[in-house]
């Protein structure tokens, strides 16, 4: 599936990349929801909300996950394989649907690269996250070469 790779990549918020590559393997760093460098949502994810209050705070994790890997490509190349996704959720004890929130993140995928966009994942809760955001994605990605 070839992406363009014309969009900017997500601002750090310290010292390191927000991809890197080595080989044929392209491994992001963790991605909040920040859009032009503001964190669209922030605070835990709580069990009393639906589910899907959080989907465009994991849509934009996610996608800024994806820009950053296709922002390593050269000419030619194309994102092949997601390999791997990891879905950090800021959740409250009582919260439960860590992976449907990870769902959103794999269907944003496939939505974007098809079948290459469905690989491996983990879904995991965490008691917070860099700036207070609800979610936080990192991809591992191949590339043809």
């Amino acid at each position: 599936m070839q992406l363009s790779n014309e969009g900017s990549n997500p601002i750090p918020q310290g010292k390191y990349l927000p991809a890197s590559r080595f080989g044929n393997i392209i491994y992001t760093a963790g991605m909040t929801p920040r859009k032009n460098g503001v964190l669209l949502q922030s605070g835990k994810v709580v069990a009393t909300e639906s589910v899907s209050t959080y989907y465009p705070a994991v849509k934009q994790a996610v996608a800024n996950a994806l820009t950053a890997a296709v922002n390593t490509l050269t000419e030619g190349e194309q994102l092949t394989q997601i390999l791997s996704l990891t879905v950090y959720v800021n959740a409250e004890e009582a919260f439960q649907s860590h992976s449907s929130l990870a769902n959103a993140a794999s269907e944003y995928l496939y939505e974007q690269l098809g079948e290459a966009g469905i690989g491996s994942r983990a879904a995991i809760g965490v008691s917070s996250l860099p700036g207070n955001a609800p979610v936080e994605i990192q991809l591992v990605a191949g590339v043809s070469l």
